[in-house]
């Protein structure tokens, strides 16, 4: 099952059920960007709203994009923010966005599913205002190494969501090469993680 079919078969059930990765990139995300303050920001990969409400606090001005209408109609059901504007849109081909738009670009759990990271963080690094940040929040490459990626099960049958592994060095260089300067990395244990390896990686980036 490739990613964008996975996630359209995924949306109504994805809020449902125990998910600790979910659980705790919500957490971390309030932990992080909470207090902040943006005039506008762009959510990439939104999926059923998780954190745009967060976002819708501390923004102005919100544009949420997934690439699955699914993900998009749950999170429009969800909320009502009027600062907060849904568009499906697929992150892999040029975004629709003009330059230097945003001041604060986030991306949570979903570039895992990306194979050019590059592009990515190009992409990112046109749209972002001068002194605009990206805030990325992904499963940990130590989980990846040990086998872990996004899965969801129905009935009895778990299908588990093609992915790539970005190892950090990755996030580094991509994030070099396009203007964009590390302020902040970070390493995330759920409660329940004890004993293991991290759950998810941090990077806060400013253009």
């Amino acid at each position: 099952m490739d990613v964008q079919k996975a996630y359209d078969t995924w949306w109504a059930t994805y809020d449902a059920g125990e998910n600790l990765t979910r659980d705790l990139d919500r957490i971390v995300a309030k932990r992080v960007l909470g207090e902040l303050r943006c005039r506008s920001i762009l959510e990439v990969g939104c999926g059923t709203g998780k954190n745009t409400l967060l976002l819708a606090k501390i923004g102005d001005v919100v544009t949420a994009v997934d690439f699955s209408a699914g993900m998009i109609a749950q999170a429009k059901a969800k909320i009502s923010a009027q600062n907060v504007t849904f568009q499906v849109t697929d992150i892999t081909r040029p975004w629709p966005m003009v330059d230097a738009a945003f001041d604060l670009i986030t991306c949570n759990l979903i570039l895992e599913h990306i194979e050019d990271l590059g592009f990515i963080l190009a992409e990112a690094g046109r749209s972002l205002a001068a002194d605009g940040k990206l805030f990325i929040s992904e499963l940990h490459p130590f989980r990846q190494y040990l086998g872990g990626k996004a899965r969801f099960q129905q009935g009895t049958e778990t299908t588990f969501i093609p992915a790539h592994i970005h190892h950090v060095s990755d996030f580094l260089t991509a994030a070099k090469a396009n203007g964009l300067n590390l302020l902040s990395l970070d390493e995330w244990w759920h409660k329940q993680d004890e004993g293991s390896p991290p759950r998810l990686i941090t990077f806060l980036f400013q253009k």
